[in-house]
């Protein structure tokens, strides 16, 4: 199991505002888990997510351990080119809709254009020794009455892989994943592109979030995002109802079933803790 710890995604949307101090303590203390990537901050727009401004000067406040990577998310090929600048980053992730609505919403750009910024990106990382994560957002459908079906997903990924593009995430964007389809898309993609890397990134009710890891990982999902204490989601979706699953409870989840961590239970633990204090302001 990779874990990605998710801190960038819970702190975006955050409706207090946290200070570089802060952030920049929490995501040092998140490095001494064990998390293999920790997705710490985005290189996009300070005016459409303002809680990621600081995003440049947090980083020059972190310590890196050489085991947890760090990744970042760019929405175009101006937040690229910053990041790529930056040697302590290992991967930039770029969401790509499969909703042209969504698409649009997200980053200003029709679904054609951010294949070109994807194109770009993509040079500039293989140029710069970085890694590009594509996240399939709405990847297990939409609310906009967008097209969508399993072959829709199959067509993106066979797109992205013949670009070179090696670690594809499929993004439960508002939450609306169910088993049947989760299990449809990974035993198809996994398969049918043994060079790609496939995660899974949901985003669910808390009574939901279980039959979707399962589900994922039964048909040979390895790579989990989530957040501690569940906090987060996408701020340009606006559901409010859906969030990140908690990363305690995937940690639970595999030590039910002896499938092998990369940190303890009582690591996640202390991190959940520390996640509590960060973001007490409204926590019940």
């Amino acid at each position: 199991m990779k874990f990605i710890e998710c801190p960038r995604d819970a702190m975006q949307g955050w409706p207090h505002p946290i200070s570089t101090a802060a952030k920049t303590a929490y995501l040092n203390d998140l490095m001494k888990v064990g998390f293999d990537t920790l997705d710490f901050g985005s290189f996009v727009s300070a005016k459409a997510i303002p809680q990621m401004a600081d995003t440049p000067e947090v980083l020059r406040g972190l310590e890196p351990n050489g085991a947890t990577r760090l990744l970042a998310i760019v929405a175009n090929v101006r937040g690229a080119e910053d990041a790529v600048g930056y040697e302590a980053i290992d991967y930039l992730g770029f969401p790509f809709s499969l909703s042209e609505t969504f698409q649009l919403r997200n980053t200003n750009k029709t679904m054609q254009e951010s294949l070109d910024q994807v194109q770009t990106i993509q040079e500039l990382c293989v140029k710069n020794n970085k890694q590009l994560v594509v996240y399939l957002s709405m990847g297990f459908g939409n609310p906009y009455g967008d097209p969508y079906s399993p072959d829709v997903v199959l067509e993106w990924a066979a797109t992205f892989a013949g670009m070179d593009i090696n670690i594809l995430s499929l993004a439960d964007t508002v939450g609306v994943a169910q088993p049947g389809i989760i299990a449809s898309l990974f035993s198809r993609l996994i398969p049918a592109y043994p060079a790609v890397e496939f995660g899974a990134h949901f985003h669910s009710t808390p009574y939901a979030w279980e039959e979707k890891i399962a589900s994922a990982y039964n048909n040979g999902c390895r790579r989990f995002d989530s957040a501690l204490k569940g906090i987060g989601g996408c701020p340009m979706a606006q559901d409010e109802l859906v969030g990140n699953i908690a990363t305690e409870n995937i940690a639970a989840w595999c030590a039910s079933l002896d499938i092998p961590m990369p940190f303890s239970l009582e690591a996640v633990g202390e991190a959940a803790k520390k996640a509590e204090q960060l973001f007490r302001h409204d926590l019940i």
